[in-house]
């Protein structure tokens, strides 16, 4: 078996551009309204009115890999061919950004191939899971990654999973950074949840450890570690 590629980007690095933040609460864009209960009421109610027959299939690519939020009966490596993991979706001005740095988080965009994991949710509680999942994943109205039915290939199969992908006409999209300016917003935004640092050095090593290798995203954590062990040594 090969030796397993080493990280640029590692603890350390994490540490070093971790801060400790208050929540500072919900910060709405221009045009954007925070979801209610009866947002997340009618995503759940679509979700379910459309559903393929037979099983229910969630389709992970970032941060459900390493912290799924619904509980699952089965998982499997899958892949959704005309779609990328991209960091896209900004400005985070909470979560893993704030508003003197803002985050840039990642979505699943149009474009390439990504391989990822599907969840196969419980039938006793699916409308539980799926309200719990949607109180994760949508926070302001218009969304900014809706939910949507995607076809993934397994090696049992053509899957039909319910996943959050980027709408490009949302305000919210950011196209036209090179790696090196996505770099410059990992390697210093922090949020309440901690930095993008932290949820790049995650996604990265779960993807690895399942055999997953994504060469944008490994790139961006060479350059992210670059980044801070340069501004971090300017300190000295």
């Amino acid at each position: 078996m090969p030796e397993p590629r080493q990280m640029r980007l590692t603890q350390r690095h994490v540490d070093l551009v971790h801060r400790d933040i208050c929540d500072p609460g919900a910060k709405l864009l221009p045009g954007f309204r925070s979801a209610t209960d009866a947002d997340y009421a009618e995503a759940v109610d679509g979700m379910l009115k459309t559903r393929p027959h037979g099983e229910f299939w969630l389709f992970g690519y970032g941060s459900l890999i390493w912290n799924p939020e619904t509980a699952f009966e089965e998982k499997r490596l899958a892949v959704a061919k005309g779609w990328r993991r991209r960091f896209c979706l900004g400005p985070d001005h909470r979560f893993r950004g704030s508003p003197e740095q803002p985050g840039l988080m990642m979505a699943l965009d149009r474009g390439g191939q990504c391989t990822g994991m599907i969840y196969r949710l419980p039938e006793n509680d699916i409308e539980a899971e799926l309200h719990r999942l949607i109180r994760r994943e949508l926070s302001q109205i218009p969304s900014a990654f809706p939910w949507r039915w995607i076809t993934t290939r397994t090696d049992t199969g053509p899957v039909t999973a319910l996943t959050f992908a980027m709408d490009r006409r949302n305000k919210r999209y950011v196209s036209g950074l090179s790696d090196e300016q996505t770099a410059e917003v990992l390697a210093s935004a922090c949020g309440f949840r901690g930095s993008m640092t932290a949820y790049l050095h995650s996604t990265v090593i779960m993807l690895e450890s399942l055999g997953i290798h994504d060469r944008a995203l490994w790139r961006l954590q060479q350059l992210v570690a670059e980044r801070i062990e340069a501004e971090h040594a300017a300190k000295r």
